[in-house]
C-alpha cells in the first residue's frame, strides 16, 4: 500500500501503526519519528515565511479569528500524482494546521484511479484515539490499531491514578500569544487526565481569541504556553508579550512561578497518538508526578519571569 500523509498528526498515526515503510509522501512539517521520517519525500512547502514575523503579524496574515490559512501551504500536485498513492490522509478541521481539504480535493480530482481519501477531524482526546482505530481499519491493520490504542488508554489510566486525590489546579492553556487564544479541542481533556481544571475552553471546543481581562478574571493557578507550531525556544522569545499585560504580575500563577512552556507541536497542537504523552507532561507540570518516562526540559520548563 502506498500512503501519502498531508497532516503531521496522520503521519504520527502511520508510524504508531508500524506502517512507516508504506509512507511515500509527507508534508514539510512531518518531523516524527525523528530520523526515520527523513527518507520520505516532502510534497508541500510553506507559503508564508514566519521566522521574522511576530505572533500578531502571523495571525493577521492567516486571517486572524477567521482562521483562513489558504496561503500557508503549497502542495506539489505533480509530485503527488507521481507518487501514485493508494490512500491520502488529510483533514478538514483547521486550514492553518495543514494543507486545506479543498486544495487536496482539487489535486486528487485529476489523478487516475482516485486514491482513497481519509479526512481526520478529531475534536476530543477520545476522538484522537478513535482516529487511530479508524486509520488502522482502513489501512488493513485493525489488530495492531487495537493493541496500540489499548496501550495508549492504559497510559492515560496511569496518569489519572498518579494524580488522583490531588487538588485540581486551575489551568489556562494558551495556544497563541497575540492575540491570546486558549487551547481547546483535546487539550482540556489532557488537562483533566493530568489532574487539572481547564479554564477558558471546554473539551471539543474550536476556540477563538479572548480578551486579556477574561484570562485575568479566571485567575489561573497554572499557565501553560503551547503556541501552535512554535518550539519552546520561539515561545520563550515572545514571553514579553505577556509580561507587559496589565495585572500580569498579580495572577496567582505568576506569583507562584507556575508559568510553563511546553512543546506544543509534539504533544498538544497535533491530534495524534503523542497527545497521550502530553497528558503525562501535564501531570509533571501540575503535580510534579512522573507517569511514563521522566519529563525533560525540552518537553516542559518553567518560564523565566524575571
Amino acid at each position: 500500500m502506498r500512503i501519502v500523509s498531508l497532516l503531521p498528526a496522520a503521519t504520527d498515526i502511520v508510524a504508531e501503526l508500524g506502517l512507516l515503510p508504506d509512507l511515500v509522501g509527507r508534508t514539510h512539517e512531518c518531523d516524527w519519528p525523528e530520523g526515520e521520517i527523513d527518507r520520505v519525500p516532502v510534497i508541500t512547502a510553506a507559503g508564508l515565511t514566519t521566522d521574522a514575523m511576530t505572533s500578531r503579524e502571523i495571525s493577521d496574515a492567516v486571517g486572524g479569528a477567521t482562521h483562513r490559512g489558504s496561503s500557508l501551504y503549497t502542495l506539489d500536485t505533480g509530485a503527488l500524482a507521481g507518487l501514485a498513492p493508494d490512500v491520502v490522509l488529510t483533514q478538514d478541521l483547521c486550514e492553518v494546521c495543514a494543507v486545506s481539504y479543498e486544495t487536496v480535493s482539487r489535486a486528487l480530482r485529476v489523478l487516475d484511479g482516485g486514491p482513497r481519501v481519509l479526512s481526520l477531524e478529531p475534536r476530543t482526546l477520545d476522538d484522537v484515539l478513535d482516529c487511530l482505530l479508524r486509520v488502522g481499519r482502513e489501512l488493513g491493520v485493525p489488530d495492531v490499531a487495537e493493541v496500540r490504542c489499548r496501550a495508549l488508554r492504559d497510559r492515560l489510566g496511569a496518569v489519572e491514578r498518579a494524580t488522583a486525590g490531588r487538588p485540581r489546579r486551575r489551568v489556562a492553556a494558551i495556544e497563541w500569544l497575540d492575540p491570546l487564544w486558549p487551547a481547546g479541542h483535546w487539550v482540556p481533556d489532557q488537562i483533566r487526565y493530568a489532574g487539572g481544571e481547564p479554564l477558558l475552553a471546554a473539551a471539543g471546543e474550536h476556540t477563538a481569541p479572548v480578551e486579556w481581562e477574561t484570562v485575568r478574571a479566571a485567575r489561573p493557578e497554572v499557565i501553560v504556553l503551547m503556541p501552535c507550531g512554535f518550539s519552546p525556544e520561539r515561545t520563550e522569545a515572545e514571553r514579553e508579550l505577556l509580561f507587559r499585560l496589565p495585572g500580569w504580575d498579580e495572577l496567582p500563577a505568576v506569583r507562584a512561578g507556575e508559568v510553563w512552556v511546553v512543546d506544543g507541536p509534539a504533544y498538544f497542537n497535533r491530534p495524534g497518538p503523542r497527545v497521550v504523552r502530553g497528558a503525562e507532561v501535564l501531570a509533571h507540570v501540575l503535580h510534579s508526578t512522573t507517569s511514563g518516562e521522566p519529563v525533560t526540559g525540552g518537553e516542559a520548563r518553567r518560564v523565566a519571569l524575571g
